[in-house]
């Protein structure tokens, strides 16, 4: 595992560790979890087109209504 160095106003640090022990994690393990979230969001975003063109040919069957669509 690789170590880097972050800068925030101390304020902020505190209150990040305050609500990761709340959690009963650590700030280092909040911070690798959203890393892993937001370097897999190009990989979902790429994705996407694919997954749209594959769903492309789902077909309801027919039009429904307003009054069917609306139904609960």
């Amino acid at each position: 595992m690789k170590n880097i160095t972050l800068s925030a106003e101390e304020a902020l640090i505190e209150r990040a560790r305050e609500r990761a022990r709340a959690e009963h994690s650590t700030l280092n393990e909040q911070f690798r979890r959203w890393l892993e979230r937001y370097a897999g969001r190009q990989a979902t975003a790429e994705a996407f087109e694919p997954l749209m063109k594959r769903l492309d040919r789902a077909r309801a069957g027919r039009r429904f209504t307003r009054e069917e669509a609306n139904e609960r």
